[in-house]
C-alpha cells in the first residue's frame, strides 16, 4: 500500500495527468458552453497542463519544492481561457503546501487542496456554482472527510475522484445552460480527466498515455452539435483577451486593474506572483484592457480572440455515430 508520494512519482503524476487531457481534450472541447459556447475549454485546459509539464520535464531534481515551483510556474504562464487560468490558481495553491514536504500524505494533500480551492475561488471575480470550482470544492470536502493520516494514498485518492465525478454529474442542476445542452462542465471534466491521470500513475505504474498509445487511447464520445444550440447573441463581451505583464514592481498590486476590467467585461480573472501578472477577460473592447494592463509593465503574451468565430467554427453539425 502507497502511504506517501515522493518528488518522482509525483513528477511522473503531473506528466500522466497532462497526456491524459490531451487525449481527451476534443470531448472536453464539445461540451463547453459556459461561460460562452466557444468550443475550447478542452484545449485550453490542455494547453495550461502542457505547460505546466515542459516546466517539470525541465526540472533536473525530484525535490519536491523544485518540482512544486515549476508546475506552478508552467501553469501560470501557459494558462489559456478562463479554465486554464482557475486550474493554474489551484495548482498554485496545492504546490503552496506541498513544496515544504519531502513526500507528502493523504493528509498533506487534503489540505493542499483545501488551500487550492480557497485560492481559485479567490481568483475569481463572480464565483460561478456548477463549474470546476465546484468540482474542486466537493474533491477537497471528500478528502477532509477521510483526513485520517495512515490512509492507502490509492484508496484516497480514488474516493476524492469519485466525489468530483459526483458533483459533475450535479452541474447541469447548478448551470441552467447546461442543463439545455444536455452536457456537464467542461471545465469540471477537464479537472477529473487530469486526476484520473494522476491516478494511473498510482494504480498501474505508469504514465497513460503513451505517445505510442495516445491515438488508440479510449475517448469519451463528442457532444455532437452543443454549440449549435446557442446563437452569437448569448455571446455578450466579443473579445475573449488573455495577456502577461511582466512588472514593473514586484510590488505592483493588481487589484486597481482587476477593477478596471469588470468595468468594461466579465470572466475577469487577474492573478500574479512576484514576477508577472496573468490577465483574462471577456470584453468588446480589448485596446482599453491592453492599455490599461501596459500601466503595470511590459508585456510578454498578448492574446485577443474573436469568440462569436469561434461559436461558429464550434457549431457542429451532427453527425450521429461519428467518433
Amino acid at each position: 500500500m502507497i502511504k506517501s508520494i515522493n518528488g518522482a512519482t509525483f513528477r511522473r503524476m503531473i506528466l500522466s495527468g497532462a497526456k491524459l487531457l490531451n487525449a481527451n481534450k476534443e470531448y472536453v472541447d464539445s461540451l463547453n458552453v459556459f461561460p460562452v459556447p466557444d468550443g475550447d475549454t478542452g484545449t485550453n485546459m490542455s494547453l495550461t497542463m502542457a505547460s505546466a509539464a515542459r516546466e517539470v520535464s525541465e526540472c533536473t531534481s525530484n525535490s519536491m519544492s523544485l518540482l512544486c515551483s515549476a508546475f506552478s510556474k508552467g501553469a501560470l504562464k501557459g494558462a489559456r481561457g478562463n479554465s486554464g487560468v482557475i486550474t493554474s490558481q489551484i495548482i498554485k495553491g496545492l504546490t503552496d503546501v506541498l513544496s515544504s514536504k519531502e513526500e507528502f500524505t493523504a493528509k498533506d494533500f487534503t489540505n493542499a487542496l483545501s488551500k487550492g480551492t480557497e485560492v481559485a475561488y479567490k481568483a475569481v471575480t463572480k464565483p460561478k456554482e456548477g463549474t470546476i470550482l465546484s468540482v474542486v470544492r466537493a474533491m477537497s470536502e471528500a478528502a477532509t472527510s477521510m483526513n485520517k493520516r495512515n490512509i492507502d494514498f490509492q484508496s484516497f485518492l480514488l474516493k476524492v475522484i469519485d466525489a468530483g465525478e459526483e458533483m459533475l454529474k450535479k452541474t447541469p442542476d447548478m448551470l441552467p445552460v447546461l442543463k439545455k445542452a444536455g452536457v456537464v462542465d467542461a471545465g469540471g471534466q477537464g479537472f477529473v480527466v487530469i486526476w484520473k491521470g494522476m491516478l494511473s500513475v498510482i494504480e498501474e505504474g505508469r504514465i497513460v498515455p503513451s505517445e505510442e498509445e495516445e491515438q488508440a487511447a479510449p475517448k469519451e464520445k463528442k457532444a455532437h452539435g452543443v454549440a449549435a444550440e446557442f446563437n452569437e447573441e448569448d455571446i455578450h463581451f466579443c473579445y475573449c483577451t488573455e495577456f502577461i505583464i511582466n512588472k514593473e514592481s514586484p510590488d505592483a498590486d493588481p487589484l486597481a486593474l482587476r477593477a478596471y476590467l469588470e468595468s468594461i467585461g466579465d470572466c475577469v480573472v487577474v492573478v500574479d506572483d512576484e514576477e508577472i501578472i496573468k490577465v483574462h477577460v471577456h470584453t468588446n473592447d480589448p485596446g482599453k484592457a491592453l492599455s490599461e494592463g501596459v500601466k503595470y509593465g511590459q508585456f510578454e503574451t498578448v492574446k485577443v480572440e474573436n469568440m462569436r468565430i469561434q461559436h461558429a467554427n464550434a457549431g457542429w453539425v451532427d453527425t450521429e455515430g461519428a467518433d
